[in-house]
């Protein structure tokens, strides 16, 4: 009876514990960091995986040691903005104030809501006319340097890419071999772009690879010619953010002549609220731009936008009262 028993226990499985399968320890971790001082004999890190926080007590990466105070906006927005804003807080106050001379603020309110309507349309439609320019002239640049970099030889390119970082002081050296690098990624022609003095032909050279997102034509058109690729997204963008910006920003110096029915009267409230606003722009601009460090510098940011959108203002208003002036019937 006690070896039957002894045989029935030794027949039970047992459990044993599997290791977690590579697809969990991916989803529960994140990616190793190797040390970049030490790492284990044999292994070779990569460069993108090297980071020195193994070697803190705490833990943290050296570029998190300085926090970021605040997040920046995109300066292509900042600049529509700006652009919106500007003419609408000028351009409209302008008009309003020339008409402000035919005494009733009713004619001032109609002249300038069709002015306004009309000045935001305008504005958008040129903002999507910038931008698709910009997208048309980088994608002709593009084909023009990929071809270019199709037919050329080795040591033509290695001296572009020497143009490009040679003045940030990369050596000789390392320019050919970065130019190597990027010329096996994108076509791997090897040098063999000409052969005896002349351009290969499209049917003896290597087709390009990538050539719009990685490799030399890519490297050439961002960093030896300073452009980017403009999204089809950006020109909606452009054009919705400077025809708001000019309509919110005229629709500002309109508001007194609502409520006043007396014109020269509203002219003066409205030149008050223009130049306040003026201020305020200045001071969120030099905030959402960075380009203030200290308080002084919102102070100069508000005074430098009023200072420029009242000059624009007083030189528009005075050139229609001259216009006004010079003849009593006009």
């Amino acid at each position: 009876m006690s070896v039957h028993s002894t045989s029935s226990a030794s027949s039970t499985p047992t459990a044993v514990l599997l290791p977690p399968r590579p697809e969990t320890l991916t989803k529960n971790k994140k990616p190793p960091v190797w040390p970049i001082d030490d790492a284990a004999s044999g292994v070779q890190p990569p460069t993108a995986a090297k980071c020195a926080r193994n070697a803190r007590e705490d833990g943290v990466c050296c570029k998190d040691l300085i926090p970021v105070e605040r997040t920046l906006i995109d300066p292509d927005v900042v600049r529509d903005v700006v652009i919106g804003l500007s003419d609408g807080l000028t351009v409209p106050f302008a008009l309003t104030a020339g008409l402000s001379s035919l005494g009733e603020s009713k004619l001032v309110v109609l002249g300038g809501i069709a002015e306004l309507i009309a000045g935001a349309i305008s504005m958008g439609i040129g903002g999507f006319l910038a931008s698709q320019a910009e997208r048309d002239h980088y994608r002709y640049l593009r084909k023009h340097t990929s071809q270019r970099v199709l037919h050329s030889c080795a040591g033509e390119m290695e001296r572009e890419v020497l143009e490009v970082l040679g003045p940030i002081g990369v050596d000789d050296k390392t320019c050919r071999a970065v130019a190597e690098s990027l010329r096996n990624v994108e076509g791997g022609t090897h040098g063999d772009g000409c052969r005896n003095g002349h351009p290969a032909n499209d049917e003896e050279a290597p087709g390009l690879r990538w050539s719009k997102d990685i490799g030399l034509t890519a490297f050439l058109v961002k960093f030896g010619q300073g452009l980017e690729e403009i999204p089809d997204k950006r020109m909606y963008v452009s054009a919705f953010t400077i025809g708001m910006g000019y309509l919110l920003g005229g629709i500002i110096p309109l508001l007194p002549y609502f409520f006043i029915p007396k014109a020269h009267v509203a002219l003066i409230y409205s030149s008050i609220v223009t130049g306040v606003i003026l201020l305020i722009f200045g001071a969120v601009k030099s905030r959402v731009t960075g380009a203030a460090q200290k308080p002084s510098d919102y102070v100069w940011g508000a005074f430098s936008t009023l200072m420029v959108g009242g000059l624009a203002a007083a030189a528009a208003f005075g050139i229609v009262r001259a216009l006004e002036g010079s003849d009593g019937n006009f």
